[in-house]
């Protein structure tokens, strides 16, 4: 039979009445209230044998992978019923008379909460500890008195967080113009940046930051020696500007001069320095525009150390590259590679955070994994041994959330509790009220209401996260 229908004797061209449609492409994910997440997505443009009836949102829990669903007919469809506190990414589907599609690329990761308080522990030379000073503290410490922190992020001697409000703030050293107030002003207390309420996450690196709005554009600021601001030049920049014009941009992971990006169609990019191949691109050539790694549309999770690349798929699989000190990649060996290489066989993992030169990550089924560099510990192993492989912290299965800074490691637990371990000298960034590095994860305080971690570049020698009021 002829792709087409017969009307009248004609085939109409372009119509097949076995056809799907195509999978609508993801938009950005935004929190709907305590619990519930609002997903963006583009109709596709080829609707198969018929128009769309519905579409199909499917919201993922990062940690224990099970699925919640919510229909709608048109863009954004709203998923409820979801755990305050915890992180999903969403796809979506579309249905037409003969069938659902098949599914688009994941979301950006939201955590579900109303936001909370902002803490912060570690260095504070440069007022990164947002205390309006330049005090370091090893014990948390809250920044004001506000409410309404959703996102912590950071780079180097700064912080910077996104309000529930989608206002950006960001202080600390602005060396660069790292802290995108249109000067290198340096700042012990939170500024907003900008007056613009449709920032959705923010991460920084060494000297430079960018951000992702609401509408999927990228944003980069700051110091730029190896193009890694993305605007085809070295020019450093001390004001948020767009790369490009596209609206596709989802998740972002900053590292020493490079950054990292997926795509809501599953694209994996990168811009900047690639000395040791982090860019992913079989060489160790420089870029200052982005380009993309291979052509595989299934990346979903990124995260990045000091020079080496991590990537969780759709599938669970786990892929690095780059800088292989110490065993950073997790593949066996120190030796680097400057294209993806899988760790292992394994399709169960979740979450990713980059250290120095070490790696850290969560499974489904909620055990913690380290590997790389072990000097203070941080792998949580109770020793000071490196390894190459991934290594299991201990035997419990509730954990949920990661973070990372200079040699030390940090997560949350499903019950709310806030732990740390390794480096913890001269500032005590671990938060535990001294300067004694930990070989295994030791409790901060005795709070049950720590909610989101700070993703930071993984040199910081100071932490932030938020916590329910």
């Amino acid at each position: 039979m002829p792709i087409g229908d017969t009307l009248g004797g004609f085939i109409r061209p372009g119509y097949n009445p076995l056809l799907v449609t195509d999978a609508p492409t993801i938009g950005a994910a935004s929190a709907s209230g305590d619990t519930g997440i609002s997903i963006a997505f583009t109709a596709p443009t080829d609707v198969g044998g018929g128009a769309i009836t519905s579409y199909e949102a499917f919201a993922t829990d990062t940690v224990t992978a099970a699925v919640f669903t919510a229909s709608g007919s048109s863009s954004p469809v709203v998923v409820t019923g979801l755990t305050k506190g915890q992180t999903y990414t969403v796809t979506v589907s579309a249905t037409n008379a003969y069938g659902p599609s098949g599914i688009s690329a994941a979301s950006n990761s939201i955590a579900i909460f109303n936001g909370g308080e902002l803490w912060c522990t570690g260095e504070g030379a440069y007022g990164q500890l947002g205390q309006g000073s330049a005090t370091a503290y090893s014990s948390p410490v809250q920044v004001g008195a506000l409410t309404d922190w959703a996102t912590p992020s950071g780079g180097e001697f700064m912080a910077m967080a996104v309000k529930t409000d989608g206002t950006l703030w960001t202080w600390g050293s602005g060396g660069s113009g790292r802290l995108g107030h249109g000067n290198t002003t340096t700042l012990s207390s939170p500024v907003q940046v900008g007056a613009l309420t449709d920032w959705s996450v923010g991460a920084g690196g060494s000297e430079f930051c960018a951000a992702v709005k609401t509408d999927g554009t990228l944003w980069t600021w700051g110091k730029n020696t190896y193009g890694q601001l993305g605007h085809n030049n070295t020019t450093d920049l001390s004001s948020p500007v767009q790369v490009g014009a596209l609206t596709t941009w989802s998740a972002i992971a900053l590292g020493t001069s490079f950054l990292m990006a997926v795509k809501t169609d599953g694209t994996l990019w990168g811009v900047g320095r690639s000395n040791e191949g982090q860019l992913g691109q079989n060489n160790k050539t420089d870029h200052s525009s982005p380009v993309q790694v291979g052509a595989l549309t299934d990346w979903a999770k990124i995260a990045v150390g000091t020079a080496h690349t991590l990537v969780i798929k759709t599938d669970g699989t786990l892929w690095s590259w780059g800088e292989a000190a110490y065993g950073a990649t997790g593949q066996g060996t120190t030796t680097k590679v400057s294209s993806p290489v899988q760790v292992g066989a394994l399709t169960n993992w979740s979450e990713i955070t980059g250290q120095q030169v070490g790696s850290l990550s969560l499974k489904t089924d909620g055990t913690l994994w380290a590997w790389g560099q072990n000097n203070y510990g941080q792998l949580g192993q109770e020793d000071t041994t490196n390894y190459s492989s991934p290594v299991q912290i201990g035997a419990l299965t509730d954990w949920s959330k990661l973070g990372s800074g200079s040699n030390c490691n940090f997560s949350l637990k499903t019950d709310g509790t806030l732990w740390a371990w390794g480096y913890n000298g001269t500032y005590g960034a671990l938060g535990l009220g001294d300067t004694t590095s930990r070989s295994s994860p030791v409790q901060v305080g005795s709070l049950t209401t720590w909610a989101v971690l700070s993703n930071r570049w993984a040199n910081s020698t100071n932490f932030s996260a938020v916590k329910t009021s």
